[in-house]
């Protein structure tokens, strides 16, 4: 035979809530009475840290399950902001593609008018050989040409 106070000391709680444990099992009228104390036997005893023992199973499952939801909400929490962030990312790659897609033809428009350029740069190079050499041609000619009668009649 048991006091409250034992058990109590037993399981790890208070007296009060032994007491508030015997009276839900509703197991009171059947304690014995030792002076001030009340006895409990073997069958009570085993019976009131059963019941505690399913609530500290029950509180144990209840912590478990509060603590799963708040690490899923957290986990959720964290999948929002990185689906924002995946979000804002692609968006900016969107803006950037279009970037780089607008300096590729302003690239190719400069590298045609460049082509031309230099095309035509040619063609005036070229045609400016061919009218010096023609120019030149004449000037070797008009020397000779012009040479007076007194050069003539000199020989030189």
């Amino acid at each position: 035979m048991k006091t409250i106070r034992q058990i109590a000391d037993e399981i790890g709680v208070s007296k009060t809530a032994v007491n508030k444990q015997i009276a839900n099992l509703g197991l009171r009228s059947g304690l014995r009475k030792n002076g001030n104390q009340f006895a409990i036997d073997e069958h009570q005893e085993a019976l009131i840290k059963e019941a505690f023992s399913e609530k500290s199973q029950t509180e144990i499952e209840n912590q478990t399950q509060t603590k799963t939801q708040t690490e899923n909400h957290e986990v959720s929490d964290l999948v929002c902001v990185l689906q924002a962030t995946i979000d804002t990312l692609q968006g900016q790659l969107e803006v950037k593609d279009r970037q780089i897609e607008k300096l590729t033809e302003a690239l190719v428009a400069a590298q045609q008018t460049a082509a031309a350029a230099q095309a035509l740069h040619a063609g005036t190079i070229q045609q400016q050989l061919l009218t010096g050499e023609a120019g030149a041609d004449q000037q070797g000619q008009e020397p000779e040409q012009k040479r007076g009668w007194f050069s003539k009649l000199f020989g030189k």
